[in-house]
């Protein structure tokens, strides 16, 4: 018995107690030793670690960068949408208001003309009929058409060429295919006013100026009135009207130089399709103070055809400038 208690380790013994745990703490760090330096046979028993990697950080960084920059362009676009939205907005209720002020403008003015036509006899209409008001109205205003060109010929013969240049304008943009109440109204007061200060006063000094140029009563005078006119005059009047409209336009003297000299001679050989024939009665049967008005007749169409060639220039040569522009760098203007 005291062989076999001395095999066993006594409580009371404290050295005995300090070995057994050196051995038990010994015991489990060899073993842990040999886990780590041996890897198990069965993987799924192994302790997983877990590794942080700095990609997946940068790779959510740019998925958030990228939301970011998607929600500024729908921002953008919501933004620029809103902006288009209102120019069309801001356009369709101009292009409203100029219609409306252009049918205003023609009705008014040919309200106005027809009255003052229809009325040249207002003041003995007492007993009279309709039918004889449109009888004698004709004729009266012819009357007092001639007592105008008495009193004041060129005055007379200025407010004829503004009011037919203006038409001829208004025309031509009709031709052009804009809509009737939806003409540029800038450009057709232009006309106007070149014909209205310019043709009607240069027209009556022409006309007298050429009896004095051709005094002679012999059948060659009128075709060469006609081909006198058709050179002479019509290369410097189509060029006073050209260069004059450009004035107006702003537009510089090399542009319209330029201009002029591409369109000079299809604007000439374009009158002599019309004003030939034309001619003939100006120069043969049209007495010398009642030429401007039958000529001013036959420039409804001519208007057309100066007016078409001169804008259709200035027209091609803003779009190609806005070409260039745009196709330059932020579009800076070409030097």
């Amino acid at each position: 018995m005291n062989a076999l208690n001395s095999f066993l380790p006594s409580a009371s013994n404290p050295i005995s107690q300090s070995k057994k745990l050196y051995n038990t703490h010994s015991i489990f760090h060899s073993s842990q030793l040999s886990t780590n330096s041996r890897p198990l046979k069965n993987s799924h028993l192994a302790p997983k670690k877990l590794i942080f990697l700095p990609i997946n950080a940068v790779t959510e960084d740019r998925e958030a960068i990228a939301t970011e920059k998607i929600s500024d362009q729908d921002e953008e676009k919501d933004s620029t949408s809103i902006e288009i939205e209102e120019a069309k907005n801001t356009i369709s209720s101009t292009t409203s208001f100029d219609r409306l002020l252009n049918a205003s403008i023609v009705l008014g003015a040919g309200t106005l003309a027809i009255t003052k036509l229809l009325t040249i006899d207002h003041d003995y209409w007492q007993g009279w009929t309709i039918y004889e008001i449109l009888r004698y109205a004709p004729e009266h205003n012819w009357i007092a058409y001639e007592e105008a060109l008495k009193k004041n010929p060129v005055l007379a013969k200025m407010v004829i060429s503004g009011i037919v240049y203006s038409l001829g304008d208004w025309i031509a943009q009709c031709y052009e295919g804009k809509p009737l109440f939806e003409f540029d109204r800038k450009r057709m007061f232009r006309s106007g006013l070149v014909g209205f200060t310019l043709h009607g006063s240069l027209s009556h000094y022409y006309y007298q100026f050429c009896e004095v140029l051709f005094p002679f009563k012999d059948w060659w005078v009128v075709p060469a009135k006609v081909a006198f006119d058709q050179t002479f005059w019509s290369a410097v009047w189509n060029s006073i009207y050209f260069v004059v409209l450009g004035l107006l336009r702003l537009e510089s003297p090399v542009n319209i130089f330029s201009e002029l000299k591409a369109t000079f001679w299809p604007m000439l050989t374009a009158g002599w399709k019309l004003w030939p024939f034309a001619h003939i009665i100006t120069y043969g049967l049209i007495p010398v103070e009642q030429r401007l008005l039958w000529v001013d007749c036959i420039e409804l169409i001519w208007v057309t055809i100066l007016s078409t060639y001169s804008n259709e220039k200035s027209e091609a040569r803003i779009e190609a400038s806005e070409t260039v522009n745009d196709s330059l760098p932020n579009g800076t203007p070409k030097e």
